[in-house]
């Protein structure tokens, strides 16, 4: 992705990717890094913070901005995220809009009020990205290309996957177009501002909602309590924080056997991350309503 050369001057900017809950935001970030920097999962609401993912090529440097998905919030928690979402449109250079393909033709109905919605004050340009053409046919994408074309003026439509990396080069070639010229933001050797603790808790997190039930993951939160390295070996202390007593079982479960799948598979793509062995120590506590607390909420991020 490093070949674009559009101008002898460097180029950099800040581009939001947004839409709604599992569209593919973070699973985009990761594929247009190369690398695992946002965690992913089949559930919505995945994201929770506002994540960068920085991407160098020969004359630009794009931070990309991944972010919770936009929805109709109805608890203390979702207001944040979409909040952190809206937010993202801020003292940004373009924003790239994604849908899921499949979901919109599934129920043979387009939701174009979604884009005007929460674009309507966005003064950059925007890209609609059609998420996972894979799974749909191209009789099905062209007449919802030109049906979203219609209700909101976008920079461009481009039809991608980027479950199988099919049309991401095509978005990098688009935005070099528009990025300002300008000096790098970042390092070239720094892929994400997000700091190591927070990606640990992150990882955590995402295991969690993998190897659990329906009803526990949007009740997870992840606070690592203490990171410590010393003699080539990472020692991790982390709580997972539920809601409810009634999820604690199932978090731990018979013998600690879950608990233990969870820590297993964290330690690992940490290991990956931080390049040395790690030994991780997972406590499961109950903090009752913890999504509706502010409280609760600044001590996350928030």
């Amino acid at each position: 992705m490093d070949n674009i050369h559009d101008a002898h001057e460097a180029r950099s900017g800040m581009i939001a990717i947004v839409g709604p809950p599992n569209a593919g935001k973070s699973t985009l970030l990761n594929c247009l890094l190369g690398q695992k920097i946002s965690i992913v999962t089949p559930k919505p609401q995945t994201t929770r913070n506002r994540i960068l993912g920085v991407l160098n090529g020969s004359n630009y440097q794009i931070v990309f901005i991944d972010t919770p998905g936009l929805h109709t919030p109805d608890q203390p928690l979702n207001r944040e995220m979409v909040k952190i979402a809206m937010d993202s449109f801020r003292d940004v250079d373009a924003v790239l809009f994604l849908l899921d393909t499949k979901k919109i033709v599934s129920r043979k109905k387009a939701e174009t009020a979604g884009p005007e919605k929460y674009l309507a004050k966005v003064a950059v340009p925007t890209f609609l990205l059609m998420n996972k053409i894979d799974l749909v046919s191209k009789e099905e994408l062209l007449p919802l290309i030109a049906e979203y074309a219609k209700v909101y003026p976008f920079h461009g439509v481009m039809p991608i996957s980027a479950k199988k990396n099919e049309g991401i080069d095509v978005i990098v070639e688009e935005i070099v177009k528009i990025l300002p010229v300008g000096p790098k933001y970042f390092p070239e050797d720094i892929p994400t501002d997000a700091t190591e603790r927070f990606l640990v808790g992150e990882i955590i997190r995402e295991k969690v909602f993998l190897l659990t039930g329906q009803e526990i993951p949007y009740s997870t939160a992840v606070v690592v309590d203490n990171f410590n390295e010393l003699h080539n070996m990472i020692t991790i202390h982390a709580s997972i924080i539920l809601e409810r007593n009634s999820q604690k079982g199932i978090v731990i479960g018979k013998g600690a056997h879950k608990l233990k799948s969870i820590g297993i598979a964290a330690r690992k793509d940490i290991e990956r991350m931080v390049g040395t062995k790690v030994n991780l120590n997972l406590l499961v506590k109950v903090k009752k309503n913890w999504s509706q607390s502010s409280a609760f909420l600044k001590e996350l991020g928030f």
